[in-house]
């Protein structure tokens, strides 16, 4: 089974026919009932939580995923009664949010036979949110749903693992990923292959780069200053300017929503633009600012995670040449540099850099240090080994 004959509900979903298959059985047999929890898994930008959502409306549509009816239109928007979301924009699911969610999923279905629960980002979750979760999956309620969404199984409690049926996603090829940005976004088709590339097929991401020309600048100026590294100082002074880049990146993404929550907020306070805050009032916008301050949090770690996964595929490229491996490069713009440095250095170091790079990965979704994982990483990253 391909997309192009899939029900309308899973059209958004690209390079994912065995995975669309595996959940249309579940569907087509759904009179019968359906296995009471599933995990999505794949890398990021390979659309776990929009699969999970399009199974959800597919479940709940009587024509199996139309797309069209009130129930499949509400899924879409957001608004169906029966589709509760935990999506967090914090660097971990608390374990109130789970447990506000495990309680809700008690009740029954209100439009039809089905209530889903899906977790995004489940691997977020810490082991004691996760138990909380396994206790729901061990004694689910009739008609209870679970969908949860991860990069790997491996992120999940075993014992959650053994509860849920699983549901592999892959990374969508670059010709497929700009094709939807020609389609769908009107992208310019050259522009839309070179970000389909340098976005690794991560669709959300190649989105971005292709409606913003400042996102491209700054990845641009992130592996241009990893190639001009010569010394400990020029480490030093890249690794500020990375971290830098990071916080711009992440200022660009949260600014305008920000503004836009405290807007709806006052609106339903009955408060107009510049109107005081009466002190009775004063403590919701204090906790909409708290949660604003831990999304902007989240989103500098994944600016600099998306620095990581950039500078990977940078001497990914270079491996690549040094190799002589017949497969196109990532960061074409680049070459010239990413050639330069491919005859300076040999395999076996860059290869070295890349294991560096992992690391550094590791370390800042470890919580070290921001700067000095990135000082760090900059300095094993020089043109020439010490």
């Amino acid at each position: 089974m391909t997309n192009a004959v899939a029900a309308p509900v899973w059209a958004e979903l690209i390079g994912q026919p065995e995975a669309i298959a595996q959940l249309e059985i579940a569907i087509r047999g759904k009179a019968d009932g359906v296995y009471h929890a599933w995990l999505i898994t794949g890398p990021p930008g390979s659309g776990r939580s929009n699969m999970a959502h399009a199974f959800a409306a597919a479940l709940l549509c009587e024509k199996d995923g139309c797309g069209e009816c009130k129930s499949c239109l509400m899924a879409a928007a957001g608004s169906h009664p029966d589709i509760s979301t935990l999506a967090t924009e914090r660097v971990q699911i608390s374990i109130d949010e789970v447990r506000e969610l495990v309680a809700s999923s008690q009740f029954g279905g209100s439009l039809g036979r089905y209530r889903i629960m899906i977790i995004e980002d489940a691997d977020r979750m810490q082991e004691r949110s996760s138990n909380v979760l396994l206790k729901a999956l061990e004694e689910p309620p009739a008609g209870t749903i679970w969908l949860l969404c991860a990069p790997s199984e491996a992120d999940m409690l075993p014992t959650i693992r053994s509860r849920v049926r699983r549901v592999g996603l892959k990374v969508p090829a670059v010709e497929e990923v700009a094709r939807i940005l020609i389609e769908r976004d009107g992208i310019e088709p050259k522009l839309a292959h070179q970000v389909a590339a340098e976005a690794q097929s991560h669709i959300g991401m190649a989105r971005r780069l292709a409606t913003s020309s400042e996102a491209r600048s700054r990845r641009r100026e992130t592996l241009m200053a990893a190639l001009s590294i010569s010394g400990v100082t020029s480490a030093v002074n890249t690794a500020e300017r990375w971290l830098d880049i990071a916080k711009k990146d992440a200022e660009a993404l949260t600014n305008e929503r920000d503004e836009e929550e405290k807007a709806a907020l006052m609106r339903s306070l009955g408060l107009q633009p510049g109107d005081p805050i009466p002190t009775n009032l004063k403590s919701d916008l204090r906790a909409l600012e708290e949660g604003q301050k831990r999304r902007a949090t989240r989103s500098v770690r994944d600016g600099l995670d998306r620095i990581l996964v950039d500078l990977l595929s940078l001497y990914r490229d270079v491996l690549t040449l040094q190799i002589s491996a017949q497969v196109a490069l990532v960061n074409e713009d680049l070459r010239t540099g990413i050639n330069e440095i491919a005859g300076i250095t040999t395999a076996a170091e860059t290869i070295h850099k890349l294991d560096a790079i992992a690391e550094a990965r590791i370390r800042i979704d470890s919580n070290v240090r921001d700067l000095m994982v990135l000082e760090s990483l900059a300095v094993q990253l020089r043109r020439k080994a010490s």
